[in-house]
């Protein structure tokens, strides 16, 4: 019973995960946030990570032509992020053609400062395959701040590339480098 009782639990708290749709956090998630920081660093987020054997995002694209899911160290630009606390970015390509990468945070176990669109990063994790349903495509949209009009144009699930990872490295905003 109890065990019935821990995963619809699991279920609705991952359910509601970015779905304040007020913008606010409490103070708990902030902390939460703010944990995952090692002590005196602003660049590193969940577990700590280095530049050292990581691929360009476009690497990453092309090793996945031929799989469902690899472990992997990426380094690429961010385009997006959640407006709403942080919990996902997309990274984006150099190159015309490619799809953002969705990019979500391991147990969702620490986020990401909101304004670092157009910086550099590196992911360590795990890339797979999905289908992104209509629904959370929409979430999506919402936690970005797209008009309602805009929201409403999306009416396809979509077929992308994701990441999951367990740590996040900010890169120097100026230099491209820790």
């Amino acid at each position: 019973m109890w065990k019935r009782f821990l995963l619809l639990f699991l279920l609705a708290a991952w359910g509601l995960a970015c779905s304040n749709a007020s913008g606010n956090t409490n103070d708990a998630e902030e902390e939460t946030a703010l944990d995952s920081i090692p002590a005196g660093d602003s660049r590193h987020f969940g577990e700590t990570v280095s530049e050292e054997g990581a691929v360009p995002f476009e690497e990453l694209l092309a090793q996945m032509a031929d799989s469902d899911s690899i472990p992997a160290k990426v380094i690429g630009a961010v385009g997006s992020v959640c407006q709403v606390k942080g919990c996902w970015l997309d990274m984006v390509s150099n190159s015309e053609g490619n799809s953002p990468m969705r990019v979500s945070f391991k147990d969702y176990g620490f986020f990401v400062p909101k304004d670092i669109s157009g910086r550099t990063v590196v992911l360590d994790g795990y890339a797979y395959r999905s289908v992104t349903s209509v629904e959370d495509l929409r979430h999506y949209a919402e936690d970005e701040g797209l008009s309602k009009e805009e929201i409403e144009k999306i009416t396809e699930p979509q077929e992308e590339i994701k990441f999951l990872a367990s740590g996040v490295l900010l890169l120097d905003e100026n230099t491209g480098n820790q």
